[in-house]
């Protein structure tokens, strides 16, 4: 019994121990973010990433295919899996300061020679040539967490499962801007197609004006073949546009997860609308809400408990194992209470002394790690500061190019009409014409191109400010 009161004291005392031990101290990284972004005129808390997507696009269409990606699209629902997964493994991880215990049953016969020493024995003593064994126990083995190492095993468990929560919502930031992207380059193409079509019905006109001159002996059977070749030229230009309309619908109905089908668009390209009122908020506060630097801050504090782990390994280590339950060396007797009763406990006291380095190499290794976290966590911080900013500098760039560009669309429009009077008045010729039909279509497309690269910008900034997963 005093032994048994001694055992049960050292347990006591190490749970005392355990309870007192902290995980192992983090300090977060200097990171050095200035105080505003760049191309910013006032830091201001304020911030368009507050904003929820349904906020944020109000396209009721471009809200109907987000909604059907969140809740289809393949990636997002791996990434959920994974989410699934590790807290599972969270759930498990809460049981590590308690004991393993197991039950065992087991049964042994065994028939020693007749001519050895054993079975000389048994036939003198109990008179039969053979032995039995039967046995049942539980049996418990138990660490006591004196040095902090099943904590750190929980908080890795712990760092593990929000990574995975903070992968899930930057796939959700990606899916969103990826499906909005889509969205306008189709609007894109929609508005060019409709300028094609329009220029096409120009260069029909030109081409009939320019058989009819030529009918009457007032121009060349070149202009004809020029103008029929400007014709042609659009022609196959729709052709292309058509194509990378069905090639766009298809990319858009995988990233909701649906067969590829028709995207439905209820207003054209002129009609979208994002907040203009563009504020970024403070770059301090765009790394706690960004998903992805959030994901590998939570890498650098797992392997910091890494480093704990391995520093606890390298200490001693206290044991408590018991067991116990009926023994016989006859089956009739074998659960005969009290008789049959047996049990035992064990505490003990183990430190590692040497094991060719292997401890210490692995505390060096688990620190160097976690030096490389602290790299990678700076790294990501930077390249979401240098996202923002060039997604600052794309927009307002785009803004003066889409002025210019609406300028010299409305130039080259007058200088059809101007160009068609002339060569119907003979004072210019058909070169004239079809080149001013030519720069006035390539003028308007690249309007058209502009207006979605400034739209994908502003896309581009509520993603890298972490906006869309909420």
């Amino acid at each position: 019994m005093k032994r048994i009161k001694n055992i049960f004291l050292t347990f006591i005392l190490a749970v005392a121990s355990a309870s007192c031990v902290s995980k192992l101290a983090y300090t977060e990284p200097d990171l050095q973010l200035p105080e505003k972004f760049q191309y910013t005129a006032t830091a201001d808390t304020a911030s368009i990433a507050n904003l929820e997507w349904r906020q944020f696009f109000s396209d009721p269409a471009l809200q109907e295919l987000i909604e059907k990606g969140i809740k289809n699209n393949y990636d997002l629902q791996i990434a959920l899996k994974q989410v699934a997964s590790s807290q599972e493994k969270l759930k498990q991880a809460r049981f590590l300061q308690y004991p393993d215990v197991g039950f065992g049953v087991s049964a042994q016969i065994s028939k020693p020679s007749e001519n050895s020493m054993n079975g000389k024995s048994l036939n003198s003593f109990l008179g039969q040539s053979h032995v039995e064994d039967y046995n049942a126990a539980f049996n418990l083995s138990w660490e006591a967490d004196i040095w902090g190492k099943i904590k750190n095993q929980q908080e890795v468990s712990k760092m593990q499962y929000l990574q995975t929560y903070e992968a899930t919502k930057a796939v959700q930031t990606q899916v969103v801007a990826a499906i909005a992207q889509g969205y306008y380059n189709l609007l894109m193409l929609d508005k060019q197609i409709q300028i094609a079509k329009a220029n096409l019905e120009l260069s029909t006109n030109t081409l009939s004006i320019t058989e009819k001159m030529w009918q009457s002996g007032d121009t060349t059977s070149l202009g004809v073949q020029q103008a029929t070749a400007q014709k042609q030229s659009t022609e196959l230009l729709i052709t292309q546009l058509e194509q990378n309309i069905a090639i766009q619908e298809n990319a858009l109905s995988i990233l909701v997860g649906e067969n590829p089908t028709k995207i439905n668009r209820t207003i054209e390209m002129s009609d979208t609308s994002l907040p203009q009122d563009i504020s970024t908020g403070l770059p301090a506060a765009m790394v706690s809400r960004r998903p992805d630097v959030r994901q590998q801050e939570l890498v650098l504090l797992e392997s910091n408990s890494m480093v704990g782990i391995a520093q606890a390994n390298m200490y001693p280590a206290l044991k408590i194992t018991a067991n116990g339950g009926v023994n016989s060396f006859k089956f009739d007797n074998w659960f005969q209470i009290p008789a049959s009763l047996f049990g035992s406990v064990l505490g003990g006291i183990t430190q590692p002394i040497f094991q060719k380095r292997q401890l210490k190499t692995d505390l060096n290794v688990a620190k160097i790690q976690r030096e490389k976290n602290v790299l990678a966590f700076r790294q990501s911080v930077l390249n979401a500061v240098g996202e923002v900013s060039d997604a600052l500098v794309s927009n307002e760039s785009l803004k003066v190019q889409e002025q210019k560009a609406a300028e010299q669309v409305t130039t080259l429009k007058g200088g059809i009409k101007s160009a068609e009077m002339l060569y119907k008045g003979g004072m210019a010729n058909y070169l004239e014409v079809i080149t001013a039909q030519g720069n006035s279509l390539q003028a308007e497309l690249n309007l058209a191109s502009v207006k979605r690269q400034r739209l994908s910008s502003i896309v581009d900034l509520y993603r890298a400010l972490g906006g869309g997963w909420k």
